[in-house]
């Protein structure tokens, strides 16, 4: 950091388990790319290029490159995933992520209906080469599934080797977790919490309100991803409590100046006190 201050939260250091940043990479240039890095990189743990993007983008290696000499890890979007299964692809997608030297796969069905069991499989064979993150949760606004679902799911992927249970938002954060409003489905997010440990889920985040929501509920070192490459800096001010939103949530207020501590009931006439 360039300066210090006090009474900041304690961040997690990389590479990490918890308080993990992935960027959502919608279809950068290789010179976007170098530019989201010299400021980003610190705070980045893993780089996702959107959905299928990856097929359309050009030099796709340079910029794959890019990001390895910096450090950090990129993976293929779970639309990817699924667009090689349902063409009966699987084992193109295998080779396919050995030519680009991933280390890292999504296994989602959050575009196609997949038997649960058979995904399953793919976790299971997939995780035998590369780390495997798996998505929870449906693209599909209409698609409501009830909570024990989301908690049975994440559970069995888990057991089958992923590394880490994403919960689905879209790029857009309006459906799964959220509301169309982009409101956080909150009593599912605390249910999950009951079940699943918060350092293994990968919260879906990409709306400035549900990354305060996150933060605020679970502290500094949260999972959250989607985040956009020009976000990345705002979202670790948020993680420390240096912007608006979070700007008191960790501070000790007895220990701050006295000028700036909230006024306490003076018991003056027309207050209402407890009398004892």
């Amino acid at each position: 950091m360039n300066y210090t201050l006090n009474q900041l939260p304690e961040r997690t250091e990389k590479p990490r388990e918890q308080g993990f940043t992935m960027v959502m990479d919608k279809g950068l240039s290789v010179r976007e790319v170098e530019d989201f890095l010299e400021v980003g990189a610190p705070y980045t743990d893993i780089v996702k290029l959107g959905w299928a993007t990856s097929f359309v983008t050009p030099n796709l290696k340079r910029k794959l490159a890019a990001y390895k000499e910096a450090g950090i890890p990129v993976y293929f979007g779970g639309t990817l995933f699924e667009a090689f299964i349902i063409r009966n692809q699987f084992d193109d997608y295998r080779r396919l992520l050995e030519e680009f030297g991933m280390e890292y796969a999504e296994v989602s069905d959050g575009s196609i209906d997949l038997n649960h069991d058979r995904k399953l499989e793919y976790i299971q064979q997939l995780s035998k080469d590369v780390k495997v993150l798996s998505e929870v949760g449906s693209k599909d606004a209409e698609k409501i599934i009830p909570p024990y679902k989301w908690i049975s799911q994440m559970k069995t992927e888990l057991e089958a080797g992923a590394i880490k249970v994403i919960g689905e938002a879209r790029e857009a954060g309006n459906v799964g977790l959220f509301r169309s409003t982009g409101e956080v489905r909150s009593g599912l997010v605390e249910e999950i919490l009951t079940q699943i440990p918060f350092e293994k889920i990968l919260w879906e985040a990409p709306q400035k309100a549900q990354q305060v929501w996150f933060i605020k509920l679970l502290g500094a070192n949260v999972n959250l991803g989607n985040i956009a490459p020009n976000e990345i800096v705002s979202l670790e001010t948020i993680r420390l409590g240096l912007r608006g939103d979070t700007f008191t949530h960790f501070l000790d207020m007895d220990a701050v100046h006295e000028d700036f501590r909230p006024e306490k009931p003076t018991g003056k006439p027309g207050t209402s006190m407890p009398r004892g």
